[in-house]
């Protein structure tokens, strides 16, 4: 690296290279657990790469608590005839022994223009850094004639400025302190139970439910007692503990290996919400907080059917936990509903038989008497084809919000407005090529007091994340990032799959602080 080179950061876009002030490395160290920054690497004496022929490297920028740094390399094929050009990558944690870290990242690579009227030359990545993999960028950014050539605008004086824009998730495999940084604690991840997880972080931050849960009563030594005794010790330790939590006795005392088992499609999230709930309705009766899963989650939907033929019409009260709502050719949160509130007509092969009058036409409508405080939504992203036997994924973008008003959807308003806050946002992100689905995997974002500020959990590691990544970042459609792998273009989506919300007239008793004092001691015995 020459004695030149030196790392700054970017202030404005309108400034120009010579007016950049250089921030000393204290201050570019004062928060290395950041989710994002940017760097410049500037090369003095340019064209000397071509005959030193050697990477140069930008002093380490801190993101996440991970040194990145800018590689710039002079490269040419004559072999293959290609072009000179110049090579420009993004590199992590290159000089790391540790050989199982990760971590996601986008990164915008840039060529600063140092001419009036000249655009910077900019190119994205997204990367899953790795120590097999740790740099990641491109062979071939711009032709070596291109950038050396000074009325194109890109060098001066035999000085070229390179740029990076790094955003990055929290790392896995190295020493990310989740307790320090965001005040949580993750799960540590177990195979083939991709939802579980979020799943339980969610139900964990409920915290009415998490204070019933320590209130349901177990013995160590019962079998019968041990999938209550499991949860209770996996939500003692995600509340007290500093490091990430182990779900194995959870998952075999609660014979979840059997519905996450690999066999089964991913997209079954409601049908695991829903056995988790029912499986706890049912160990708590008989106890203390009896009744405390319908009055948490429970809501009331009337079913109308009426016969067109003889014009009757009957009805039909259920509790529902959760509400399915479809997002095809749909907007939004609102236009889902209004199409789960239309009247259905059911003729022909799909008509009612009536034992003394054959088939009738019937209607069928569903009209909302009453929304719980806790309004799981379940978004119907997967589907099943069967003429070809295959489940796939709709991508398409479906907005959701932060806050939200029901009363519309309702036979009649209720005491309280049904004005809900967004509370958690269940994400499920995988890579395609050309339709071939490569990995999935499942995040949670969650907003634990309610109060907008929001953390995402993926298994094992928690970090702090703005609104928007929570929110508009996953309402899925053409936010994914297209990007080259091994020559071949890969698309990278991501999409909330399921919501949560908390009735705002609820959220002080819902979200309700938990201490060591609402264990009881014959639980906490159990517990340890």
């Amino acid at each position: 690296m020459s004695e030149n080179t030196q790392v700054m950061p970017i202030i404005n876009d309108l400034v120009g290279p010579e007016e950049m002030p250089i921030i000393s490395n204290n201050e570019m160290e004062e928060d290395n657990a950041r989710p994002e920054g940017t760097f410049r690497l500037e090369i003095e004496n340019f064209s000397k790469l071509a005959i030193i022929k050697e990477q140069t490297l930008s002093p380490p920028c801190y993101v996440r608590n991970l040194p990145w740094k800018i590689m710039i390399m002079y490269r040419a094929d004559e072999y293959r005839g290609l072009n000179h050009a110049v090579g420009f990558f993004l590199q992590c944690n290159g000089d790391s022994e540790n050989t199982s870290w990760s971590v996601n990242a986008s990164a915008e690579l840039c060529v600063i223009s140092q001419k009036e009227g000249i655009s910077n030359v900019k190119r994205k990545i997204q990367h899953l850094f790795n120590p097999k993999e740790n740099d990641y960028g491109f062979s071939f950014f711009m032709s070596w004639e291109d950038i050396t050539d000074e009325a194109k605008g890109y060098i001066k004086n035999d000085t070229v400025f390179f740029e990076v824009s790094v955003t990055a998730d929290a790392p896995h495999g190295v020493n990310w302190d989740s307790k320090k940084h965001s005040g949580y604690i993750g799960l540590k991840k177990k195979s083939a139970v991709g939802y579980m997880n979020s799943l339980l972080q969610a139900l964990f931050f409920t915290n009415q439910l998490r204070k019933a849960v320590y209130k349901m009563p177990t013995k160590r030594d019962d079998s019968n007692d041990s999938d209550v005794l499991a949860l209770q010790r996996v939500f003692h330790k995600l509340q007290f503990y500093n490091k990430p939590v182990g779900t194995n006795k959870l998952v075999k005392s609660f014979r979840l290996e059997i519905l996450t088992s690999i066999s089964l499609p991913y997209y079954d999230i409601q049908k695991f919400l829903k056995y988790l709930l029912v499986k706890l309705e049912n160990r708590m009766k008989d106890t203390s907080v009896e009744g405390t899963i319908p009055k948490l989650f429970g809501g009331k939907m009337i079913l109308y059917i009426h016969s067109r033929n003889d014009n009757n019409t009957s009805k039909l009260t259920q509790t529902f936990y959760d509400i399915q709502l479809n997002i095809k050719g749909k907007k939004n949160i609102y236009e889902s509903f209004k199409d789960y509130i239309q009247v259905e007509t059911l003729r022909g092969v799909n008509s009612y038989e009536a034992i003394l009058y054959g088939l009738q036409d019937m209607e069928n409508r569903v009209i909302f008497e009453s929304f719980p405080p806790v309004l799981c939504l379940h978004l119907k992203r997967f589907q099943y084809d069967p003429v070809t036997d295959i489940s796939f994924k709709i991508n398409d973008r479906f907005e959701f919000y932060d806050k939200i008003n029901l009363d519309q959807f309702l036979k009649n308003k209720e005491d309280t407005p049904a004005d809900y806050t967004l509370y958690a946002v269940l994400v499920h992100s995988r890579v395609d090529h050309n339709g071939v689905n490569f990995n999935g995997h499942y995040v949670v974002f969650i907003n634990p007091k309610g109060d907008g500020k929001w953390c995402k959990f993926d298994d094992d590691v928690v970090s702090r994340c703005p609104k928007e990544e929570a929110i508009e970042r996953n309402f899925g459609g053409d936010n994914g990032d297209i990007i080259n792998w091994r020559m071949m273009p890969i698309k990278k989506c991501r999409n909330a799959h399921m919501l949560i919300y908390i009735r705002d007239s609820e959220l002080k008793n819902v979200l309700q602080e938990v201490t060591i004092n609402d264990i009881s001691k014959k639980v906490y015995k159990s517990i340890n």
